[in-house]
């Protein structure tokens, strides 16, 4: 069986991790897709040094009106979009994947972009097509991690996760895109009611593992919504921050200022921040992760708190985002038939899925503590 799959932006940031790794699957004949013809060609030149068989490329629009007859005439089965940022971004990819009866994912963290895309459930399900948004670290991998633990707990009460990179920036588009809403509100869930904090203020010190103490901020993420239907829990806080504490504070002042009106776009402000992030990378230490705190009542009705991390090193933070892609394609080769319809991407992929997707054991790690109480 092959799997023709189209990756749009597949030169991008993470585009171009799916691409290297689907690259390298047997199985998989892959189309890199985007708007820069040169870039294409340069990309299609390092595929086949790495030992790509079967690659291609499409120089188009994504957006546009021929979208839909080149994944017909392409053979298109399954279409990975990488192209951010999503806050904002309308549903004309997923739509015309509908349109071609093809299959759907994207890398979106965007809360409203994720947490809309039921819209398209009955046009999907119609059609006979999956489209699985948010596949990604939050809320797929976050999603996976709890799932993996969720029969120690008898009840759910309290999540609070979150993402500390390192300090090797990632793409333009992924700041500019969790820049998009510094300053606003947002809405957290405390003792099952609305909380609202600011956007990139709410600035805390937590203590990670191998990692020394991190700075991290309150992000809007879909698993806001999401993990209060899911798993029952009361309380949700989700936090994210850079490697190195002074991006954590320019990032700070940034909401401040957009607060107080001196602001009104952060685009222009993105943008001189990548620029600075990118004369910092090298005081990094190349080290990030994945925590999740969660808290409840165990299976023997007494009181039990899980903290677990994934931890990745030597900059190998992007792969994380990057490869529940590649962890659906593979069940997809294995003959892997999801449900038809639009939904967030959450229990599509394991745990083990996924690490085995970014096959990186000697630079990922994942490790969970249990204690008794709510330590």
């Amino acid at each position: 069986m092959t799997l023709k799959v189209m990756v749009i932006g597949g030169y991008g940031n993470f585009g171009s991790i799916v691409c290297r790794h689907l690259g390298q699957m047997p199985g998989v004949s892959l189309v890199s897709a985007g708007r820069n013809r040169q870039k294409l060609a340069q990309q299609l030149d390092e595929l086949r040094q790495q030992g790509a068989q079967d690659c291609s490329s499409w120089c188009g629009d994504a957006m546009g009106p021929q979208f839909t007859a080149a994944l017909g005439s392409l053979g298109i089965k399954l279409v990975i979009h990488t192209g951010g940022p999503f806050q904002g971004q309308p549903y004309t990819v997923a739509r015309a994947c509908i349109e071609a009866g093809v299959n759907y994912c994207d890398l979106a963290d965007c809360r409203t972009f994720v947490g809309g895309i039921g819209v398209l459930d009955q046009a999907a399900r119609e059609a006979g097509v999956t489209l699985l948004s948010g596949c990604s670290s939050v809320p797929t991998l976050a999603a996976a991690i709890i799932d993996q633990h969720r029969a120690r707990f008898a009840r759910i009460e309290r999540i609070e996760h979150g993402i500390s990179s390192s300090a090797k920036m990632p793409g333009l588009s992924t700041i500019e895109g969790v820049l998009a809403y510094a300053g606003k509100p947002i809405q957290q869930l405390k003792d099952g009611r609305p909380y609202p904090v600011i956007a990139w203020q709410g600035l805390t010190l937590r203590k990670m593992p191998y990692l020394g103490s991190r700075l991290l901020a309150n992000v809007d993420v879909p698993d806001l919504d999401l993990f209060a239907e899911r798993y029952g829990a009361h309380t949700l806080v989700f936090k994210a921050g850079a490697g190195l504490k002074i991006a954590g504070l320019a990032n700070a002042l940034l909401a401040q200022a957009v607060r107080f009106g001196l602001v009104r776009s952060t685009q222009a402000w993105a943008a001189r921040l990548y620029r600075c992030g990118l004369w910092f990378e090298k005081l990094g230490d190349g080290q990030s992760a994945m925590y999740i705190d969660v808290q409840g009542q165990g299976v023997d009705g007494q009181a039990l708190a899980m903290t677990a991390q994934l931890t990745a090193a030597n900059d190998k933070g992007p792969q994380i985002p990057s490869c529940a892609a590649v962890a659906l394609t593979r069940k997809l080769l294995d003959g892997y038939v999801p449900q038809p319809g639009a939904r967030a991407c959450v229990g599509e992929v394991t745990l083990d899925e996924y690490l085995a997707a970014i096959n990186d054991p000697e630079n990922l790690k994942i490790e969970a503590w249990f204690s008794a109480g709510n330590a």
